[in-house]
């Protein structure tokens, strides 16, 4: 797509990191999306990626229309070098697309001894509590903690109830969305998974006042603004939709692109690190020993789900695939000439 080899690695990295923990609606089902942002010039193959403000213990860049897995590749580096130093590192990013799984930033933190934060907004399509237009993105957050002789505890999600790109996967099945999830443009509940498509939105987690709603809309304001409005991004109505079947202000002057937030966190600037993984591996302990409710096996510790994926295809070497997503793939490759290894 134009990408130099350096980027292209990137992209792919994350995009097959994703796969291969199961993550299937940010892995190379994604790929049609970007190719079509490419075309459209949305997405800057070439793009440099600036620093643009930086203290010891933060910085902010600018992305440059470009691939998000490269600005956020970088954001985390230096995240991460800012935190050997200073104790802590914290980057933003603006002018940004959109970056793959928030959890594989996170976890670039952990072999370091750190915490790992990663948070980003996106395409508006979350109705705020009593709204019934889409005025906020899925905004996913990501933490990654190492713990030890455990395997790291990791929280990657969504702050809506439910990804686009699962909706995307329902609809590809031919199936519903859950009881819920979902309204129409007049703000009633649906459960068709295309209704994005036809002005429809996600609701916020929680669904209504009476059970939570106004805390998932909290969530997803939040990463708003660390992601968008302390970087100088577009924060929610005002990102420049990238979806085709969303409408709204597409003025290039108004375009600083999507936003990302990135830390990193040194434990031993808390207390000794021994300390802390022993306090962590016990932490865990105690929840996988927690009894389960009737016809579950098990406690399931955030980060369990993905690296049990992980283990099994890495010891099948075989990643699973959608059939759609393979086609899609393949007439990529037919109409770029490029050379396919299947």
């Amino acid at each position: 797509m134009g990408a130099s080899q350096h980027d292209a690695l990137q992209v792919a990295h994350i995009l097959l990191q994703a796969d291969l923990r199961g993550i299937k609606t940010h892995g190379l089902m994604r790929l049609k999306e970007y190719y079509r942002l490419v075309k459209l010039g949305k997405i800057q193959p070439r793009a440099t990626v600036q620093l643009m403000h930086e203290t010891p213990s933060t910085a902010l860049l600018d992305a440059g229309k470009g691939f998000g897995m490269v600005a956020g590749k970088r954001a985390m580096d230096i995240a991460i070098a800012k935190a050997e130093t200073a104790g802590t590192g914290w980057v933003a990013v603006r002018n940004s697309n959109h970056f793959g799984i928030a959890g594989a930033y996170a976890l670039m933190a952990v072999p370091h001894d750190m915490i790992g934060i990663t948070m980003t907004n996106a395409n508006p399509l979350v109705a705020p509590t009593y709204s019934m237009k889409p005025l906020l993105g899925t905004n996913p957050m990501a933490f990654a903690v190492p713990a030890g002789e455990q395997p790291p505890f990791v929280a990657d999600f969504a702050t809506a109830p439910v990804a686009r790109g699962k909706l995307d996967v329902l609809h590809l099945l031919g199936k519903s969305s859950p009881v819920g999830l979902l309204q129409d443009e007049h703000g009633n509940p649906t459960v068709e998974a295309n209704i994005l498509m036809r002005n429809g939105s996600i609701r916020t987690l929680g669904g209504h006042v009476e059970t939570g709603g106004h805390k998932g809309f909290c969530l997803s304001a939040v990463v708003d603004v660390f992601s968008a409005v302390l970087s100088g991004a577009n924060f929610g109505p005002t990102v420049i939709p990238t979806l085709g079947y969303l409408t709204g202000d597409n003025k290039s002057e108004k375009d600083k692109g999507i936003g990302h937030f990135f830390g990193a966190m040194r434990v031993d600037a808390f207390q000794k690190k021994e300390e802390f993984m022993k306090q962590m591996e016990h932490w865990i302990n105690e929840f996988r020993k927690a009894q389960p409710v009737a016809g579950q096996e098990r406690i399931v510790i955030p980060g369990d789900p993905e690296r049990e994926h992980e283990e099994k295809h890495l010891k099948k070497e075989t990643i699973p695939l959608m059939e759609e997503v393979v086609q899609e793939v393949l007439a990529i490759k037919e109409e770029l000439g490029v050379k396919a290894a299947f």
